[in-house]
């Protein structure tokens, strides 16, 4: 489990939970879920959204796939999405798109991904956890290069994901209004409606 930034670097790494583990929980597990749901991650203070002067504030987010909290947001569930919620779906997952270049990116320079790894899960994690390092530090000291982005799996990411339930009200009312923003003249695209039909 990994959280990156846009210049498809990693910000936090979990290495070696099992594959049968659902991802909330191995989120709520890890030493940045803990620090989220702890609120000891120095995440800026809310603020307004551009062009939105009368609007309330709101709090900087993680893009995520399952979980939700004020600061981690999801997709709708994919059941009777009126437009609204499918431009708030397909713009969050045009924001994930960073995760999967990144996982594509790190892939694509590092081919010990591209068959499994044959050793002990232990030292497995170790092999990880220093490619990932590795990747950070050539991206810093090489810049971003346009032609590491063609290798992404755009089409692997579904705006209609299969989301677990028990989301929080706050973190709802923050998704409700960013969908509200993104459709409204304050924050809409101007190619959003058709991108969605």
């Amino acid at each position: 489990m990994a959280l990156v930034d846009s210049n498809y670097c990693f910000l936090s790494i979990d290495v070696g939970a099992y594959g049968r583990e659902r991802d909330p929980n191995v989120f709520k597990k890890s030493p940045l879920g803990k620090k989220l749901y702890d609120r000891q991650l120095d995440i800026p203070l809310p603020k307004k959204l551009p062009n939105d002067d009368d609007g309330v504030k709101q709090p900087f987010v993680i893009v995520g796939d399952e979980a939700l909290h004020e600061n981690l947001l999801r997709p709708y569930p994919r059941k009777n999405l009126d437009l609204k919620k499918k431009i708030f779906n397909m713009r969050l997952t045009r924001a994930r798109r960073y995760w999967e270049c990144t996982f594509g990116i790190l892939a694509n320079k590092w081919r010990v991904f591209h068959t499994p790894i044959l050793v002990e899960p232990e030292f497995a994690t170790l092999i990880v956890k220093a490619v990932c390092v590795i990747h950070n530090f050539v991206r810093r000291r090489d810049g971003v290069e346009y032609e590491d982005t063609l290798h992404c799996a755009f089409e692997s990411i579904s705006s209609e994901t299969n989301l677990a339930r028990g989301s929080t009200i706050s973190a709802r009312d923050v998704r409700d209004y960013l969908a509200t923003y993104f459709d409204s003249p304050k924050g809409k695209l101007d190619w959003q409606h058709n991108a969605v039909h």
